[in-house]
């Protein structure tokens, strides 16, 4: 099998050798207003390099036709706009390259000004995102060590954001809690898209979301545009791209984490419609469908399918119908001979099963030549049922414990654009939630304590929030955003009403500072509130009546060019937040900051506070010459106070976090070949542990903390090292990409935390994950 693979490998090879000595491709794309997102008729775009230019038609469209393939830069200018500049935009053989453009209004048009052409590539897709915002590309998701197509893993290189555990894929950004992420897709909020994931979590064990159905989207690490809410900590904002809607294009990728097909093209050639779909299967699962066994004993399976379909009709806007779809299980058959028995959890046993699901409906449509409107219209679902099975002795097995939590969502978001003058634009919008829950717990404290129902709840509720930003620009350096986010939640009426400012300052095409401000605030977990407690004898649900988690977010911003395609960035930024969730017991330090993901059952009181605050520091090199590095510095406090009124470290209070991704890739003349070389060195102060009691924990068989010594004990320093390698062919039509990533390459051992080992009779360590190798090859055609 491997010889054949090979042979394979050697056969593209020599294919590419022998094709012809400049393969030719097409480059097209729509240009559109970027508030309005209305098609710009009569703008030229130029291939700089290939004296080749063209200008967009009524429909904002353009075509360039046998372009070689490679690096190119394009230039687009239109009166009325600011110009654009893409540079180093590489053009494979298998697939025509499509660009959909938003062009800026330059408020000056009217006056002698000249406005040089900016590179957009990091450049925020939402207009009134101006400070701790950045857009990111598929392309680094796919060229970035160790990201795998998958955007939580890909943003580790950014400033601010850290992952606490290398098993999945969760991040912590300025030191809030992985569960304080937004996730949006197409405008409207979604589900966790992530394989594995538990209810209450922002990540899981790899993203649901394939690479070939995103398009370009944004990153938001603070003080948020208004129209994002009930997030406190940071903010995926994705985009889907169309599929080509004049040819038929497919991907197919093996791996070791799936085989992945994708296809796209139009619907006819009379009709501009097209469609995007994109299905995967885990590799562990076609192997044990195949009867070969798999590492370990248990299964891992999952499989997935997103796809996105447009459909244009005329006067009466444009639709698209669009949607994620993940399945995944694991099992792990109890072990009952006590000689295997080597650690503690050689004697669990269980199962897991998740589906995660987001399918919706989009209608955008132009109101007026200023003014548009999109509405979406998602049907979500989150369903997990986890097992598990404890074995006490081979005559004894336990029911451990029980969940099974479903949610069901309709929501509904309407957004509103209007350009009120070429200064000033309002954005206003709804949302509006139907959420259906059905959540089960059955668990228990430690290993000698029964099992007990910690929840069982039937129940609905509504969400409901509203919005409106304002943005003025008096000129082309100066801008202003001003509006409020409202949140209301039925279960209890919750309310807030958070107001939210930025400004931007260009003094000239060096400089840039900025400012922002916003309140912040977030639901709890909807399980949190069902939660069962025995007070007084009793058991009730003491935590129906909590309120939002709010935070008070300000930012200050300073870019600066240094050369062209380097620049520094810094922020400074610091985060009060109030209402924070704690115990309602003064001698407990337990607090929602510190949970990564599933609900915490204890009786709670919103009296907590926190505080995130640090300065970032981070070097950009733009891909040029296909040369590109990021180097990311963070210097930071996590705080929080519970209701003993004691300031303490955060789990997450890591304090430093460094991150250097960088790559290069070797041209062959004629860009037929190539091979690339990325890596991504991570170091990080460590996280914070609470110390067991470890005289109490010997003598009852169960970990005992010291509570109030609560996460006064910092592990090690993590430091990780990431390495891709990946060869690419170019042939006639055919682009095949095979790679290797490392995760881990040194196979360091880094500390998550310690925990009583009751098979050991002694306190252990628990590590990270190791060396894990990541094989994939992928053919475009």
């Amino acid at each position: 099998m491997f010889r054949k693979i090979i042979n394979l490998i050697l056969l593209l090879s020599t294919c590419s050798g022998l094709a012809q000595a400049q393969v030719k491709q097409t480059i097209k794309g729509q240009l559109t207003d970027q508030l309005l997102q209305q098609p710009i008729a009569g703008a030229t775009v130029e291939i700089i390099g290939q004296q080749r230019s063209t200008t967009t038609t009524a429909d904002g469209n353009f075509k360039f036709t046998q372009i070689p393939i490679g690096m190119h830069q394009i230039r687009i200018t239109h009166t009325g706009y600011k110009p654009i500049l893409l540079e180093s935009i590489i053009l494979n053989a298998g697939k025509e390259l499509v660009l959909n453009l938003g062009m800026e209004l330059d408020v000056q048009s009217q006056q002698e000004v000249v406005v040089k052409a900016r590179s957009v590539r990091s450049k925020p897709l939402n207009e009134l995102s101006l400070v701790s915002a950045r857009a990111f590309s598929v392309e680094e998701t796919q060229r970035y060590a160790a990201a795998v197509n998958d955007p939580l893993r890909m943003s580790t290189s950014f400033a601010g954001v850290i992952s606490p555990n290398d098993g999945g894929n969760h991040i912590v950004v300025r030191g809030n809690a992985p569960n304080a992420l937004l996730w949006r897709m197409e405008g409207i909020e979604i589900p966790n898209p992530n394989h594995f994931a538990l209810q209450g979590s922002s990540g899981g064990g790899i993203s649901i979301l394939s690479a070939q159905v995103l398009a370009n989207s944004d990153f938001v690490t603070g003080a948020f545009a208004a129209e994002y809410g009930n997030a406190v900590g940071g903010v995926f904002d994705l985009r889907l791209r169309k599929g080509n809607n004049e040819k038929r294009e497919h991907t197919i990728e093996a791996g070791v984490l799936g085989i992945n097909l994708a296809s796209e093209g139009p619907f006819s050639k009379n009709y501009k419609g097209s469609y995007l779909v994109n299905y995967r299967y885990s590799t562990l699962g076609l192997l044990s469908k195949m009867g070969l066994k798999t590492v370990g004993e248990g299964s891992t399976n999952f499989s997935d399918l997103s796809y996105n379909i447009s459909l244009p009709a005329g006067k009466a806007g444009d639709f698209t119908i669009f949607g994620m779809n993940g399945w995944n299980d694991q099992e792990f058959p109890l072990e009952k001979d006590p000689s295997k028995w080597e650690e503690e959890w050689n004697r669990y046993g269980g199962s897991f099963k998740g589906f995660t699901s987001g399918n919706g409906i989009t209608h955008t449509i132009s109101l007026s030549k200023k003014s548009r409107l999109k509405t979406v219209l998602l049907n979500s679902t989150q369903n997990t049922t986890n097992d598990q099975q404890y074995i006490a002795r081979p005559d004894s097995i336990v029911d451990a414990f029980r969940e099974k939590f479903i949610t069901r969502k309709w929501t509904l978001s309407s957004t509103l654009n209007t350009q009120l003058n070429r200064k000033q634009a309002l954005r206003t919008g709804i949302i509006a939630q139907q959420i259906d829950f059905n959540y089960l717990q059955r668990s228990r404290e430690n290993n000698a304590a029964p099992v007990e129902e910690r929840i069982n709840v039937n129940d609905e509720t509504q969400l409901v929030q509203a919005f409106a930003q304002w943005q003025y620009k008096p000129t082309n350096q100066f801008v202003l955003t001003g509006g409020f986010h409202f949140l209301y939640l039925n279960l209890n009426k919750a309310t807030a009403v958070e107001p939210r400012v930025a400004l931007q300052w260009n003094p000239d095409n060096k400089n840039s500072f900025g400012f922002g401000y916003g309140l912040h605030s977030q639901a709890q977990i909807m399980g949190v509130y069902f939660a069962q407690s025995i007070i007084n004898d009793q058991w009730v649900q003491p935590n129906k009546e909590l309120g939002f988690t709010k935070s008070h977010h300000f930012v200050g911003s300073y870019n600066r060019q240094l050369l062209k395609g380097l620049k520094l960035r810094a922020e400074i930024y610091y985060q009060h937040l109030y209402n924070l969730p704690v115990s309602i017991y003064d001698t407990a330090t337990v607090s929602t900051v510190n949970i990564a993901e599933n609900f915490v059952l204890d009786p709670l009181t919103n009296k907590g506070k926190g505080r995130n605050y640090g300065l970032e520091i981070s070097l950009e090199k733009q891909l040029r010459n296909y040369f590109y590095l990021l180097f990311s510095n963070s210097f930071y406090q996590s705080k929080y106070t519970a209701a003993d009124g004691i300031e303490r470290s955060t789990r997450y209070n890591g304090g430093i976090a460094s991150t250097l991704t960088m790559g290069k890739e070797f041209v062959h003349p004629g860009n037929r070949r190539s091979f690339a070389a990325n890596i991504k060195i991570i170091y990080a102060g460590g996280f914070r542990d609470t110390p067991l009691d470890e005289e109490a924990t010997l003598e009852l068989g169960y970990a005992k903390y010291r509570e109030a010594d609560a996460f006064t004990i910092q592990n090690p320093s993590y430091f990780r090292t990431d390495l891709r390698l990946s060869m690419k062919w170019n042939a006639r039509k055919m682009t095949s990409v095979l790679s290797l990533d490392f995760q881990n390459l040194t196979n360091r051992k880094n500390v998550y935390s310690k925990y009583y080992d009751s098979v050991k009779g002694e306190i252990t360590t628990a590590y990270q994950a190791g060396l894990i190798p990541v094989l994939a090859y992928r053919i475009e055609f």
